[in-house]
């Protein structure tokens, strides 16, 4: 006798993913990449304790805005799913965090660290996916080459808002009353 086992949907294999490894499912389609590295790790904890206390608690800055680490982004639900490393919503947009792990409401700004296993995928398909939903803004760190790239959509395109390397200091959209040196973040 002959039956048809039924397939798992991507979201199903995302939950089944080993907790070694990150899911993400991007235009359909599932990936998966082994957890960040430390010095990865590092870098994203910096850039959400930079932006922490000026921005989600008001300590020396506006506030009006979450800033969270690895939230599972559900552009569309169970169906579109981006882990970014950092990502900010205004309190206006989003006044309460959801009591589950699905975040549905589309960040106001993003930001990516870069490592040579994710930096294609995170500039050629989550960039224009980021795009396509209405992320505000994108900030790309590249770790090992001390690099910041932030970015403005504007009908619907990426637009460069500057690049920032070692030693310099960054004040740039959405956080621009804050300034701080690059390398802070990287150590």
């Amino acid at each position: 006798m002959t039956f048809a086992v039924p397939k798992k949907t991507p979201y199903e294999e995302l939950i089944d993913l080993p907790e070694s490894l990150t899911g993400e499912i991007l235009n359909g389609q599932l990936y998966a990449h082994p957890r960040p590295s430390g010095k990865h790790i590092l870098v994203a904890s910096n850039i959400g304790a930079e932006l922490h206390g000026p921005y989600q608690r008001g300590r020396g800055g506006p506030g009006g805005w979450w800033i969270l680490v690895e939230p599972e982004v559900h552009f569309v639900p169970d169906q579109e799913v981006a882990v970014p490393d950092v990502a900010g919503w205004q309190k206006l947009r989003m006044p309460d965090i959801p009591e589950g792990h699905k975040f549905t409401v589309t960040p106001d700004w993003i930001c990516e660290v870069l490592s040579p296993s994710t930096e294609s995928i995170d500039r050629e398909i989550k960039m224009p996916l980021y795009a396509n939903y209405g992320v505000r803004f994108l900030w790309l760190v590249h770790p090992t080459k001390k690099r910041l790239e932030a970015f403005s959509l504007v009908d619907g395109e990426w637009v460069s808002l500057g690049a920032f390397g070692s030693g310099d200091r960054v004040s740039v959209k959405p956080f621009e009353e804050l300034s701080f040196k690059l390398d802070y973040l990287m150590e």
